[in-house]
């Protein structure tokens, strides 16, 4: 089929008009005009744009990745449709070896039973954090990363894991960084009150993405750069950013894209369970949280607990708050983190032979219709 559009939304560019094909489930050709005798969906007023990549998600829709149960993310997996995500990663928070094992046995198994969002693999935010910076995780779980329950857990979740965050001042960090590497692993740094020096070690080791940027890390100070500096000026590295008005000040955000560049961050949500739910009283890992006034908060002293925002709200509030223009918002919230992931030739981008996923926008980013493989799965 060919989709007609006022607008297409490529990396680095806006093609104005034509039509787009989409093959046996796959992207085709941008062409100005429509081949004779050929049919099209009419998308006139609406631009149409990759499906977003969530890459840091622990729930929505009331199911949470430590509910370990495949049925939890299946729910994620359907319902994240009607926030313009395509892709995620089932993001776990800090718990025991065992929980944890059980996670990636779940994750294995609902991997190609979900039938919305794609797994696109695991993420553990933990649990090799420093107690300090321990936000709404457990701190009786921190400890010193293991080779041998890394390596437990690349089993169990055969390979599925691909994304771990630890603290670069734990004992034993360095190595550790160089042995999941080599296992194929993004690693991440973040909860953490590292040192400048620390976390340029972690980086040289191979770490190269920043969890949530500025949230859970030692700020900067002119005498003791700390993690923020870090983020700032070590290059060839990616910032998580939530932009949801409530984490990280707008004029934060902007200072961080600046001194990144929008090729270097990746908006995400840390999201959950009561993303796309009323307001209440919930559970986060094994805390209560209370959600209200649009955030979700520890009822014991009132800390953020992750986010309740839906990525194309995060978009839209980018290009609101004149941060960056569509493209580049965009960009942020699908080819950037495609890319922190190594997959931009998988997913993220709106190219020829990637699998055809992607959403429908009004010229004002309000979701029209979310594709997956060509295929209509959400209609707003």
């Amino acid at each position: 089929m060919y989709i007609k559009a006022d607008a297409f939304i490529y990396p680095y560019d806006k093609k104005e008009g034509g039509y787009l094909e989409v093959r046996d489930g796959r992207f085709g050709e941008w062409l100005e005009t429509l081949p004779a005798g050929e049919d099209f969906l009419d998308y006139t007023g609406y631009w149409i744009a990759p499906g977003l990549f969530d890459t840091h998600v622990h729930g929505y829709a009331g199911a949470d990745v430590m509910d370990c149960k495949c049925e939890s993310l299946e729910i994620m997996s359907e319902k994240l449709l009607s926030t313009g995500v395509t892709s995620f990663l089932p993001t776990a928070l800090t718990a025991d070896f065992e929980t944890l094992d059980e996670v990636c046995r779940i994750s294995v198994e609902a991997k190609d039973k979900v039938k919305g969002a794609k797994i696109q693999g695991l993420y553990f935010e933990g649990p090799y954090f420093t107690e300090k910076y321990k936000g709404a995780q457990n701190p009786s779980y921190m400890r010193n990363p293991s080779e041998e329950e890394l390596d437990q857990w690349l089993a169990s979740s055969q390979g599925l894991l691909t994304k771990m965050a630890i603290a670069p001042e734990r004992e034993g960090t360095v190595e550790f960084i160089t042995y999941a590497k080599e296992k194929g692993l993004v690693v991440a740094l973040g909860h953490s009150d590292a040192r400048y020096d620390e976390a340029k070690k972690a980086v040289e080791a191979g770490a190269s993405v920043w969890v949530h940027a500025y949230n859970g890390m030692r700020g900067l100070n002119h005498r003791e750069p700390g993690m923020v500096g870090a983020v700032y000026n070590l290059p060839n590295t990616y910032a998580e950013l939530i932009c949801d008005g409530y984490h990280v000040h707008p004029s934060a955000c902007e200072i961080l894209m600046e001194q990144k560049g929008y090729d270097h961050v990746a908006l995400i949500t840390d999201c959950m369970s009561a993303g796309g739910m009323q307001d209440g009283d919930y559970i986060l890992g094994e805390f209560p949280v209370i959600v209200e006034n649009g955030t979700a908060r520890l009822k014991s002293n009132g800390s953020l607990a992750g986010s309740i925002l839906k990525l194309k709200d995060g978009v839209k509030h980018v290009v609101e708050w004149d941060l960056a223009d569509v493209v580049e918002a965009i960009r942020m919230a699908s080819y950037v983190p495609a890319k922190t992931m190594g997959l931009e030739d998988t997913c993220g981008q709106i190219k020829s032979g990637h699998a055809a996923d992607f959403i429908v926008l009004t010229p004002d980013l309000e979701l029209k219709a979310t594709f997956v493989d060509g295929e209509k799965v959400f209609d707003a």
